[in-house]
Order: C-alpha cells, then structure tokens, then sequence
C-alpha cells in the first residue's frame, strides 16, 4: 500500500466503528495511541457507552454493583463522535457507506465491525412475552432481572446451564432463592467443557440446592390469566412451577445487517484472515473493512488453522487491538492475531478457568488434583498434541499449561506431576455433545487443513 495514502489514512481519514462495546473502545483507544488523529465514529445500537459484560451475570445480580454503573474504563481520550441508540442496518462496500436505522448515512475510509452477539430468544414469541421471562445479555436486562430477583420470586427456571446460566443459577443461590435449572445435555457445562467436566459441575449445582434437571428441555411455558409466567412444561412430562424464568441458550451473532452487502456474514460470525481483514461473499479478503470479537470466524495457527468464533472477553480486547493496529500499518508491518482464547468463571464459590480450545479435544486428563474434591486441572488432546487446559479452583499452574499449547506438546502427557492422583494416570474420552448441536461454547467450524508442524513458536517482529 503506498506510504503516501497510509500517512493520508492516519491524518485525514475517515474510521467508522460499528459496535459500541469492548471491542470497539478498546479498538479505537488503539487508533489513538498509535498515531491515527483523523475522524473517528462510533456507532452503537445501545444507548450507552461501552460497559464491562461480565458483572451482569454475577455482582449484578448479587446487589454488589449497579447495572449502570459498569461502564469501561477509558484509557485515553478518544476524540470521536459517538452514534448511540442507532443501529446500523447497511453496508454499501462499494460507495464505503454505513447505512443507519435513522435513514442516515456514514461515510468511512476503514470499517470496523464489532457488532458481538445478542442472547438467543426463546422461540416462541407469545411466550417469550410472558411477564417474568428474561434474557440476560444488555445492561437494561440486568437491571430488570435484578428488580425481578430483589422481589422474592418463589422459584427461579433457568433455561440452559452453560457458563451464563450457571452463573445466574449460582446467584440466585447466593441469594437464597429456589432455583430449577434444566439442561438439555447431560450435565452443566458440557458443551464448553465435556461430559467429565460436566459431570463435576453437576454435582456441584445439586450440592449447593439447584434442582438440576439433565437431559430435558423446556416445550412451553405457561402463563395465567394476567399474562405473568407460571410454569414450564419439560420434554419428561414434568412441570415446574416458576414465576421468573431467564432463558440462557447461547448467543446470536448480529450480522444481519449485512445482508446483501457482499460481506463473507453469515449465523457464524463474519469470516476473517488472520489479520481480520474481512472476507466478501466469494472469499476474496477486503482490504478497508476490518472485523473484531465476539462476531469474527479467524483462523488461528495453533489449531489447524481452523476458524474460531469466541466469546470471550479477552479474545475481544486483543483482536481489536490487531484489527485497530493493521488498520493503520503498511502491509509489512501488520500482525496476526494469535491471541490463545481464555475464559474464567465464577460460580458456587468455585473459580473456573480454561485456555485454549477445549471443545477440539478428543480426550482428557486430570493432570493435577482431583475431580472428587472439585480442585484440579484437566489436560485436553487432539490428534496428539495439547489443545486445552480447564481448572477448578487451581489457577496456579495454568500458565505453564498454556505454553504446552503454544508449543504443540505431545498428549498424552508424559511426565509425572507432584499432585496427581491414580484418575489422572490416563487420557478419558473428553465426552463432547455432537457438534451440529447448538452448544454453550466457542463455535469452532473445520475448515479441512490440518499443518503437519505440530510445533509452532510464534515470536513477534520488532522494529
């Protein structure tokens, strides 16, 4: 790319940022700071400036934080105008316009789009209008909930037991409200973590006084005569009876928008390099339109160079920093994002994190501590190689579990630790649902390549 349009580019050009979260502020703070000081717009759905996500499910809930106040922290003066409460609902790639709800039009050099997820719906719309059925996804979600949970409900249905509804279901517990969670897998957690992890975090609903219900699903919910929730119907012939229910089955990617754009988007996110330059509808990459978070498909070299989709947190902050850095960078000096995917929960009382891809994992084991007593770390492999780590409440060695991945080691793991008891001597089958079911995890789509190199050590270029 010419030196003279790049140095044009960071002077007088023109940034939009469709998505007015994380991703999107901290993409923007990294325009700044690495010398852009054209105009910078960012446009939002919400009326809010970008706030934190994770405290919704947890401090939340709990009384321990005010939904509105949450907001991120802003590390440097962005200097831009900010398009809150209008939606973007078009993409004209050719004339390089944003098309926005309010008939407006925006007019870019670069595009970023950020524009995440959205929680999933209950299906049927008569219901999901019921008084007493929930999402919880916005900051205003939040708050209604916690009106909703503050009031003393008699009982709590929660629809789905990944890492939300885990979390929502832990709160109420802390609460001391009576809470039925139904699961349509065998146990929480199973789409992100396995059946072996599953099962763990089972047990640990039951022993905190979650009604767990597995293997079900919820075929209707029934309201009164008011139009307030009264009760759900489950696949085994069971009623629960329940005045608030918080339907948590996954995410939507908002990609929309983008129909007829031209635009590689689709249910899986918006398609990606490596260095999340967005790909058209023919798989030919763009060059002035740039995806990051939780609605980016990239390829990622650690594994198989298969595309990810993560909803993770972390993931969000580094790929926008790539995507805001290469935005603005000759194509020498542009990097991939090779950022290792992480995630950490909190629930009854236990810290739950992972790195890695644990749902590619063909096998699993317990390399430190001990599933009985809920303190231990898990080793995940596919096709040889290290792929995941997950741990309960032993965090301490995570690190070096992750430069196994980054590394390629060899699994099974060879190699005695100080800890580890006669269930960890040998790999068990990790025990994952079938992939063309809906799950609570990161979405991983097989792209057919698989390097033979199982050794990669990426080492950053410096100038």
């Amino acid at each position: 790319m010419p030196a003279d349009y790049i140095a044009w580019l960071r002077g007088e050009g023109r940034i939009v940022v469709v998505g007015a979260s994380l991703a999107g502020l901290r993409a923007a703070e990294t325009l700044r700071a690495e010398g852009f000081a054209g105009s910078l717009t960012m446009i939002g759905d919400e009326p809010y400036e970008p706030y934190d996500r994770p405290p919704l499910s947890k401090a939340v809930l709990l009384g321990k934080a005010s939904a509105h106040h949450t907001g991120l922290p802003q590390r440097r003066d962005i200097d831009a105008t900010w398009r809150l409460g209008v939606p973007a609902t078009g993409l004209d790639l050719a004339g390089r316009r944003v098309r926005l709800a309010d008939g407006d039009e925006v007019e870019y050099d670069r595009l970023l789009i950020a524009t995440g997820v959205r929680a999933r719906p209950w299906p049927k719309e008569d219901e999901a209008r019921l008084d007493g059925v929930f999402l919880l996804r916005t900051r205003d979600d939040a708050a209604a909930l916690y009106r909703r949970l503050k009031a003393g409900p008699r009982r709590v249905l929660v629809i789905g037991a990944g890492f939300s509804g885990s979390e929502v279901a832990s709160a109420c517990r802390e609460a001391g409200i009576a809470v039925t969670v139904a699961e349509r897998a065998d146990g929480p957690l199973v789409g992100a973590l396995g059946g072996v992890i599953g099962a763990v975090a089972a047990d640990l609903h039951r022993d905190n006084g979650v009604d767990l219900r597995t293997g079900v699903m919820v075929t209707a919910l029934e309201g009164d005569s008011a139009g307030r929730v009264r009760a759900a119907h489950l696949s085994d012939g069971s009623l629960v009876e329940t005045d608030v229910v918080i339907v948590s089955l996954g995410a939507v990617r908002n990609t929309e928008w983008l129909t007829g754009s031209g635009l590689g988007a689709g249910p899986r996110g918006i398609a990606c390099d490596a260095g999340c330059r967005a790909f058209d509808f023919r798989g030919i990459v763009t060059d002035d339109v740039y995806v990051a978070g939780d609605v980016a498909r990239s390829p990622h070299a650690l594994f198989g160079y298969q595309f990810l989709s993560l909803e993770h947190w972390g993931n969000a902050v580094a790929q926008a920093e790539v995507a805001a850095h290469n935005m603005i960078s000759h194509g020498a000096d542009r990097r991939p994002h090779l950022w290792v995917p992480a995630f950490w929960s909190a629930q009854f009382g236990v810290n739950i994190k992972s790195v890695g891809v644990p749902p590619m994992g063909d096998e699993i084991m317990i390399a430190q501590g001990s599933l009985a007593e809920r303190r231990f770390v898990g080793v995940y492999g596919h096709q040889g190689r290290v792929i995941a780590a997950v741990s309960f409440d032993n965090t301490r060695w995570l690190g070096f579990y992750q430069r196994m991945i980054e590394t390629g080691a060899p699994f099974p793991l060879d190699f005695p630790t100080v800890d580890r008891r006669p269930e960890g001597r040998r790999p068990l089958p990790a025990d994952f649902p079938d992939p063309s079911l809906p799950t609570h995890g990161p979405s991983v789509t097989l792209t057919g390549y698989s390097p033979a190199d199982r050794r990669l050590v990426f080492t950053p270029s410096r100038h």
